[in-house]
């Protein structure tokens, strides 16, 4: 027995030796795998960054050229114009588009330096301005456009901020690109925004972080964060972004500009990439911001045109409704400033107050109004619509590269197995009332079965709301927008902030942000008071979000009924119109 013994115990041991090898092998590929994965997100990363250095170089040298050709060229007239003047002197021929677009793109330059929130200037947008004759009857003849980075212009990436996007440049541009150009648009530039897209503040490991134009300590906001800064810091007249949970509306907010998120499905979405497709639940939007209402309203008269409608069959050809948008009867108006899930900022509730105080004074009834079931509605359908798949395909998406630290917290969150999740839920639910209901939301929806019946619940939620609006007669909505402009690092951090926007979304109601006002002491001095609707973590982080804000601007939204965007942009400029009045 003694060999065979001896035979079993070298078969043992050869067995150990086996498998200890193989154990090795295996890690030892893992460890080769995520080096190499590493080393191909950074050389992805290098050639991005070094396509965006090239084309800010570029645009250098042409604007050198075009100074030294017409050194005696005033750009103070120009920027300070609005749009509407502006086309009409372009139209008249005493402004060229090449002054317009050289000093806008000195402007860009400018800015870019300063806040970082390009992530390319479009070379093509100098062989535009050659050709731009043939669309000179366009209602945007020779006026610059810039543009967010997720929509898409051929030959350019469209990463929407992860690595895994890169080196994948677009085959053809976007329906809204072909239509800015037909309009005798220059599409310009590309601007920055956050990782994957689901977050208000405006960072990513590819471009990095913008800043707020109005304050370098504090963020530009996202999505569209870009955007509003650049804009924000008058190096752009007009931009195209895109809101899924006030994704425009709140990058408006903080850098001081305008935005109107559209009915879904009124401006087409054909080329404008979402982080991942088919979610269903909350609707997202392309929509325009500028400096003023006006500006709004001529972008949306441009792009609702024949040409949108034939590139892109699937939007309703509906134009631009001018007898809406001119009519001056009086409005009824719906007026909230505490939704019952998140209390604004001390800034935020006294300007929907002052704006309404305005509104009353000018003739208008104004009456209270709150979509029903906010709190119950956010985590319930919201959260668990947009992460139906337990955020399985944005965390996808992020693999291979680095994660943000603006987009940390929450990845951190749901990268969580789902009986992680439940279980913190029951554990935290004795102590924060709000983040138990998130957790669970974040598990997804587990079958099919279970996703109709969401989507049936979203319809009933819709129609519940538009009843409730109906018995209120109301005409529109006059309602906060998160603001001031947030310090880095709460973005990710103070999730319930979105209840004010992203239940626009969920309904498809069209909903406009403009600047009414700015932070004032006693606004900063009220910070100390601040309790929230809850008392838990997320309400103790908003005073440390937005202080030290004094002088930043300050913004109210404006809500319609779908479809009823005329309304939304009349009811913006009355809003507008009023508050330069009273500041007179």
């Amino acid at each position: 027995m003694d060999p065979l013994l001896q035979g079993l115990k070298l078969d043992n041991r050869t067995a150990l030796q086996l498998a200890a090898a193989a154990c090795g092998a295996g890690a030892l590929a893992v460890l080769l795998r995520t080096v190499s994965r590493r080393r191909a997100a950074r050389d992805k990363i290098h050639r991005a960054r070094t396509r965006r250095t090239e084309s800010l170089q570029r645009a250098e040298r042409e604007l050198q050229r075009y100074r030294r050709a017409h050194p005696s060229s005033d750009s103070a007239a120009i920027l300070s114009s609005s749009l509407t003047k502006l086309t009409d002197r372009l139209h008249e021929g005493s402004l060229t588009p090449e002054e317009v677009f050289y000093f806008y793109m000195e402007k860009t330059l400018a800015a870019q330096e300063k806040l970082n929130c390009c992530a390319e200037i479009l070379p093509e947008s100098f062989d535009q301005l050659k050709t731009l004759s043939s669309n000179k009857d366009g209602l945007l003849y020779g006026v610059p456009v810039s543009i967010k980075e997720n929509l898409e212009y051929k030959n350019h990436d469209t990463s929407c901020g992860v690595v895994v996007n890169l080196d994948r440049p677009a085959k053809r541009d976007s329906v809204i690109v072909e239509v800015l150009k037909r309009q005798g648009a220059v599409p310009f530039v590309k601007t920055n925004l956050p990782q994957a897209l689901l977050n208000y503040d405006c960072s990513n490991p590819i471009y990095g972080q913008t800043l707020n134009p109005h304050h370098l300590q504090k963020t530009s906001g996202g999505s569209s964060g870009g955007e509003g800064a650049l804009i924000g810091a008058g190096g752009s007249l007009l931009g195209i972004g895109s809101d899924i949970g006030g994704s425009i509306r709140i990058p408006a907010s903080f850098c001081g500009i305008c935005g109107f998120k559209p009915t879904a499905g009124r401006l087409s979405s054909q080329g404008l990439v979402p982080i991942y497709r088919g979610q269903k639940s909350v609707p997202s939007s392309p929509g325009p911001m500028a400096r003023d209402v006006d500006s709004l309203v001529l972008c949306m008269r441009a792009l609702l045109c024949d040409h949108m409608f034939s590139l892109d069959p699937s939007i309703p050809p509906l134009p631009f409704n001018e007898q809406i948008y001119q009519s001056s009867r009086p409005l009824r108006i719906g007026f909230l400033e505490n939704d019952g899930f998140t209390e604004g900022s001390p800034s935020m509730v006294r300007a929907v107050r002052e704006v309404k105080v305005l509104l009353e004074q000018a003739g208008h009834t104004v009456v209270p109004f709150c979509p029903p079931r906010i709190s119950q509605i956010i985590p319930e359908l919201l959260l668990k619509g947009l992460f139906a798949d337990g955020a399985t395909s944005l965390l996808r998406k992020l693999e291979g590269g680095p994660i943000d630290p603006c987009l940390a917290p929450q990845a951190r969150l749901y990268s969580l197995p789902a009986w992680l999740k439940k279980t913190l839920s029951f554990l935290f639910k004795p102590f924060a009332p709000r983040f138990p209901v998130v957790l669970r939301s974040l598990c997804g929806i587990s079958c099919v079965s279970d996703l109709w019946e969401h989507h049936a619940a979203v319809e009933d939620y819709v129609s519940e709301t538009i009843a409730a609006w109906k018995r209120s007669n109301l005409d529109v909505l006059l309602c906060p927008v998160l603001g001031p402009a947030f310090n880095f690092g709460y973005c990710g951090k103070f999730s319930s902030g979105i209840s004010y926007t992203m239940i626009y979304n969920l309904l498809n109601f069209p909903a406009g942000v403009l600047p009414v006002s700015r932070v004032t002491a006693e606004d900063e001095e009220n910070l100390k008071d601040y309790k929230g609707n809850f008392q838990d973590y997320l309400d103790k982080l908003l005073p440390q979000a937005v202080r030290g804000s004094q002088g930043l601007p300050v913004a109210v939204q404006c809500v319609a009924l779908p479809w009823q965007d005329e309304l939304c942009l009349r009811f913006m400029k009355e809003v507008e119109q009023l508050v330069k009045q009273d500041r007179k």
